[in-house]
């Protein structure tokens, strides 16, 4: 049993399709093993009929008859009973005894003497009302026989004997047996045939559909290189051409976006570079000698061109996580020394804008496997969110914990807890906000790929992000990554 289901799950034959062939196969199979045991039973019963028939036409009124008249001229029981089995029509079928009135066999077309043995049948004819009865048991030879016993009587219905007639059932039962074999075999060939024209729908046109269903999965989850393997020329052959040419027009056209995203990306980025860099010089050159309008227009270029150069990294970031070019330079560090770095640059802004930074690691080193300034760019991505949805006097908690409860990831842990007690995130948008794109609030400025790319830097460190929030009352962002043991 444990075989089938491995071969089954090996053709992908399980879920609705394993239902469906086990319903399919089992109503058929149940309708054939009730039609089979209901034809055995017919054919048993039509077989012992006939043989029935048979020895009743022995037990008939003719022998009755026959009887009567050799009583009624004078000859012994005896010598009529001799001339009975002479005369009986049905001697090479079955075997007839004449019983006299004392219950003796005294006469046997067998030629053999019968000793005295136990005949159901007859017993229960003599208390029958119409003075037969059928027995079907084993001789006392052992062999399977069925025999009717008619019960003679004169003109005053006076009882003057019996005739027994045995017909065997070994014969028949071998006819039965042979008739259930081949029966048998071809209900085993049906159903076999049955198995196999199913194996063979659910192959050709279920394995393909769920094939093209995976495949379509894949692609829908931004996975463009994946095709379709074609191996029929039917109507499944022609949707599998046209959803590897829909997938190679999406992967052309994506290209193309990616390609662009990342050209403009790159033109943008000196004249920002010069329109920041000139701004900053102006500001501290001129400090003294402008006006106040002229400070506060310079630092707005200022502010305005480092909000534009984020969003241009994160654009450039962006087209190398759909192009599958996002990598990493993989150093030993430590992630408490990255955060620490992070969290100084990121106090100061935070206290800026009236928003009290609660921090606490453990006083040891972290040691991990990754990318330093990727780590860095994690770690302000989340609190940067964190400080866009704050309000003025609420606080932002940062705590690090090494922990060796997230053994799917590694042995050994460093779990960062990012706390805010901001305005949340609906349930609605919580299951999307890590999707490219995606703005839970379109009034905060933002591109809404910073958390999509967040989350795949923290992917390719072999770490995992969580999301946990109330609208209203705050949002948790927990990042795992794993660390290295004391050997590597």
């Amino acid at each position: 049993m444990q075989k089938l289901k491995l071969k089954l799950k090996k053709l992908k034959i399980e879920g609705i399709t394993l239902k469906w062939l086990v319903n399919v196969v089992g109503v058929i199979a149940l309708i054939f093993i009730a039609v089979f045991v209901a034809a055995c039973f017919s054919l048993r019963s039509y077989y012992y009929s006939s043989v029935e028939n048979v020895i009743s036409a022995g037990v008939s009124n003719v022998a009755n008859n026959y009887f009567s008249i050799y009583e009624q001229s004078g000859s012994p029981f005896a010598t009529t009973a001799i001339n009975f089995i002479e005369d009986y029509s049905y001697k090479d079928k079955t075997t007839v005894w004449v019983i006299d009135s004392d219950g003796v066999v005294i006469s046997s077309s067998s030629g053999f003497n019968i000793k005295k043995q136990s005949m159901p049948d007859y017993e229960e004819a003599l208390n029958s009302k119409n003075s037969t009865a059928k027995w079907t048991g084993k001789l006392e030879s052992g062999e399977k026989a069925m025999a009717v016993t008619r019960i003679l009587y004169d003109e005053d219905s006076n009882q003057i004997g019996a005739i027994r007639v045995i017909a065997s059932l070994e014969k028949v039962d071998k006819q039965i047996s042979a008739i259930y074999l081949i029966l048998g075999i071809i209900l085993i060939a049906f159903f076999m045939i049955l198995i196999i024209s199913n194996l063979y729908f659910i192959r050709s046109i279920i394995i393909p559909v769920q094939k093209i269903s995976e495949t379509t999965k894949l692609i829908a989850k931004g996975n463009l290189n994946a095709r379709i393997e074609n191996k029929s020329e039917d109507e499944i052959g022609e949707l599998c051409d046209n959803i590897n040419s829909m997938a190679e027009e999406i992967a052309a056209s994506d290209k193309m976006k990616n390609d662009f995203i990342s050209t403009i990306s790159h033109e943008l980025r000196t004249p920002l570079t010069s329109i920041k860099g000139w701004a900053e010089t102006l500001k501290l050159e001129n400090a003294e000698t402008e006006d106040e309008l002229t400070k506060r227009g310079l630092q707005v270029i200022v502010n305005e061109s480092a909000r534009l150069e984020g969003f241009v990294e994160e654009l450039l970031d962006f087209s190398r996580l759909q192009s599958g070019r996002m990598s990493l330079r993989l150093q030993k560090c430590d992630i408490i020394a990255e955060l620490d770095e992070t969290i100084f640059t990121f106090i100061e802004r935070a206290h800026r804008e009236g928003i009290d930074v609660k921090y606490s690691v453990p006083e040891v080193c972290a040691p991990a496997s990754a990318d330093p300034n990727r780590l860095k760019q994690v770690f302000m991505n989340i609190l940067d969110n964190a400080l866009k949805y704050s309000r003025a006097g609420s606080r932002i908690f940062v705590k690090g914990i090494i922990t060796d409860e997230e053994k799917d990831i590694a042995p050994q842990c460093f779990k960062i807890l990012f706390v805010d007690e901001g305005c949340g995130i609906s349930k609605e948008d919580l299951p999307h906000v890590k999707e490219k794109f995606y703005k839970a609030n379109l009034s905060v400025r933002g591109s809404g790929i910073g958390l999509a790319v967040t989350s795949e830097l923290v992917q390719l460190h072999g770490g995992k992000i969580d999301i946990d929030s109330v609208e209203g009352r705050g949002t948790m962002v927990t990042v795992v990554l794993p660390l290295l043991s004391e050997n590597q």
